[in-house]
C-alpha cells in the first residue's frame, strides 16, 4: 500500500465524519446569505478623502460577521467533536495501525477540519466580494487578503488552544464549550483593551492585544485615512505586518504543540 492511499482514506473518513450530509450544504446556505446579507447593510459612499485601500478594507470587513462566527462554530465542532470523538471511541488507535506516521494522521484529520472550512469561508467571502465591487476589489486583492489573515488569526488561536485541550482531555463536549467561552473572552478582553487605551491616552493595551488579535493593529492603521480616524495609536504597515507575523507565529507554536503531544506523549 502506497503512502499516499492510508492518507486519503483517514482524510476522506475525516471528511465523512465533519460534513455528513447535511452539514455541508447547512453551512455554504449560511456562509452565502449571511455573506450578502451583511454586504447589503454594509455599503457605504465613501467621501473622497478616504483611500481605496480603505475602501477595500471596509468593504471586506462588512461582509465578515454572521459569516466569521458560523466558520468559527463549525472549525471548533470539527476539532473538539471530530477529533475528541474518534479518541473517546477508539478510531484513532485503528488509523494507528495504517502505513502512516502519526503526524500524517493528524494532518489529513486538520485538513478536513479546518482546511476544508477555511477554503469554503474564504472561496464564498471572496466570490462575493468581486460580484459586488470588482472595481474596488479587484486592484486591491492584497489588503483583502491581509484584512481575512488578520481576521482569521484569533480563531487559529484558539482553535490551536481547543487541540491540545481535546488531546488532552480525549472528549469533545468539554473542549467546545471552553472554545466558546475563549472567544466571548477574547472579545471582551479586546472591548476592555480599547477602553483602557483611551482611559489611560495609551496605546499600550492595543498593541499588547495585537499580538493574539492582529486585526487591532490592522483597523488602527486603516482608520488613519478615516475621518475621524483614531489618533491613539497610529500605527505603520511594517507594525502591521510585524504583528501580523507575531500572531501566527503563535497560533504555529500551538498547533506544533498539538503535534509534539499527539506523537510523543498520546498514550495510544
Amino acid at each position: 500500500m502506497g503512502k499516499g492511499k492510508p492518507f486519503l482514506e483517514i482524510f476522506a473518513s475525516a471528511l465523512h465524519e465533519d460534513y455528513r450530509f447535511p452539514i455541508l450544504e447547512i453551512f455554504a446556505f449560511l456562509y452565502t446569505l449571511g455573506t450578502f446579507v451583511f454586504a447589503s447593510f454594509g455599503a457605504f459612499i465613501a467621501p473622497q478623502t478616504v483611500s481605496n485601500e480603505s475602501i477595500a478594507y471596509t468593504l471586506t470587513t462588512s461582509l465578515l460577521g454572521l459569516p466569521l462566527f458560523i466558520f468559527i462554530i463549525l472549525i471548533f465542532k470539527n476539532v473538539a467533536y471530530g477529533l475528541g470523538s474518534d479518541l473517546e471511541k477508539g478510531i484513532i488507535q485503528s488509523y494507528l495501525s495504517y502505513p502512516l506516521k502519526r503526524w500524517g494522521i493528524l494532518t489529513a484529520k486538520l485538513l478536513s477540519a479546518l482546511g476544508v472550512a477555511l477554503t469554503l469561508f474564504l472561496t464564498i467571502q471572496i466570490t462575493a466580494l468581486y460580484v459586488l465591487a470588482p472595481d474596488v476589489i479587484s486592484p486591491y486583492l492584497g489588503t483583502v487578503l491581509l484584512t481575512y489573515a488578520a481576521t482569521l488569526s484569533p480563531s487559529l488561536f484558539i482553535a490551536g488552544i481547543m487541540l491540545l485541550v481535546t488531546l488532552v482531555l480525549r472528549r469533545g463536549g468539554l473542549t467546545i464549550v471552553i472554545g466558546i467561552v475563549l472567544y466571548f473572552a477574547l472579545n471582551i478582553i479586546s472591548s476592555v483593551a480599547m477602553f483602557v487605551a483611551f482611559a489611560t491616552n495609551s496605546p499600550l493595551p492595543l498593541q499588547i492585544m495585537s499580538v493574539i488579535a492582529p486585526n487591532v493593529v490592522l483597523s488602527n492603521y486603516y482608520s488613519i485615512n478615516l475621518p475621524f480616524g483614531n489618533e491613539l495609536w497610529t500605527p505603520v504597515f511594517s507594525e502591521v505586518l510585524l504583528f501580523l507575523g507575531t500572531s501566527y507565529v503563535i497560533v504555529a507554536f500551538l498547533f506544533f504543540l498539538g503535534y509534539y503531544y499527539f506523537i510523543r506523549r498520546l498514550g495510544l
